[in-house]
């Protein structure tokens, strides 16, 4: 199982430090989330200027915010200027970004997934960008451009992963990525996403082998079942918002994946207190047993145990979010969760 991590706030003055260093203590990725702080190509080219192994990746570049092909652009660049270790992730992201933000359209997010990509690969491979779609189409309809080519080295080896949890989406996921960028992950509960993607595996004559698995969660060490309670209970209210806040009242991506893992009724009373604003009422319906399963936070044997628990999901790489209030705390914990992880 190979090992990743997230960053995010480019405003970090520590940021930099922090990648290089996890780089030195041996891990494999780093991963640049975008939301709607910075953005995530900005970044990883500074990232790829200081870095020499790892590789990196947007996680993720949003749908909606540029063209296909600005994407592909993008992506051909991070490429070029890290040696070849670039990997590109996709999201749909949800209305309150896409539309509340960007004032784009959110409508066929499946649709604009699976032709995104499509012209993504065009460009990737050298082709000139020719596509007619429902929500793509280039060269705009009744214009006067022709269809182009880039001017940049082809590259058609770039690794397209994409960040899904719908059952949907999943399915796409399957067909046509090289990778998955999970999220809100209960591996008892795996089959929920795991089941979705062998389904477009097959409609794509793959399998499970062809698609890489990434799946991320805070990691923490309690040293005392005192200072683990304590832990617990301080990340309930962030479940909270992922189950009650996260989206809108009617799209809550994040709310349906832990419905479908077991806890439906956690999720279904945790929205309905945070969207009537109680947000320490939402916390409270959160019981320890969730915030144990879907994160890896416990005791050393405890996170031992958890991580061959999603090895034997499926889980190909661990996005390890390590806790800390410094940064030398945050390194500390990454790296004993990097030396769990090769000594499984």
């Amino acid at each position: 199982m190979r090992t990743a991590t997230t960053v995010e706030a480019a405003s970090d003055p520590d940021l930099a430090t922090f990648v290089v260093e996890a780089e030195r203590i041996g891990l494999d990725e780093c991963w640049v989330a975008e939301a709607w702080g910075s953005d995530a190509p900005s970044v990883l080219g500074f990232l790829a200027a200081r870095t020499e192994r790892m590789r990196l990746g947007s996680g993720v570049i949003q749908l909606g915010t540029r063209s296909p092909v600005a994407i592909a652009q993008a992506a051909l660049t991070l490429a070029e200027l890290s040696g070849g270790r670039f990997s590109l992730g996709l999201g749909a992201s949800g209305p309150q970004v896409v539309e509340g933000l960007h004032g784009a359209e959110f409508a066929r997010p499946l649709t604009r997934m699976r032709e995104t990509i499509a012209v993504i690969r065009q460009a990737f491979a050298g082709d000139k960008v020719s596509f007619t779609g429902r929500s793509i189409a280039i060269p705009r309809p009744g214009g006067e451009g022709r269809p182009m080519r880039l001017s940049m080295r082809a590259d058609p080896d770039i690794p397209i992963y994409v960040a899904s949890l719908s059952p949907r989406m999943l399915r796409l996921t399957g067909e046509v990525a090289d990778g998955w960028l999970g999220t809100s992950f209960v591996p008892e509960g795996a089959a929920a996403y795991l089941e979705h993607l062998d389904a477009g595996l097959a409609t794509a004559g793959r399998e499970r082998k062809d698609l890489t698995v990434c799946q991320g969660a805070e990691v923490a060490f309690a040293e005392s079942p005192e200072e683990l309670t304590t832990m617990v209970a301080a990340r309930k209210k962030g479940l909270a918002f992922s189950l009650g806040g996260m989206g809108t009242a009617s799209t809550n991506f994040y709310h349906d994946a832990y419905a479908r893992q077991g806890f439906a009724e956690v999720a279904e009373a945790a929205r309905e207190r945070w969207q009537a604003g109680d947000r320490d009422g939402a916390a409270a319906v959160v019981p320890d047993e969730m915030v144990l399963a879907t994160t890896l936070v416990g005791t050393e044997d405890m996170v031992r145990d958890r991580l061959r628990v999603w090895a034997d999901a499926g889980v190909d790489t661990v996005r390890l979010y390590p806790a800390g209030d410094t940064l030398d705390e945050r390194l500390t914990t990454l790296g004993r969760a990097i030396d769990l992880v090769r000594g499984l």
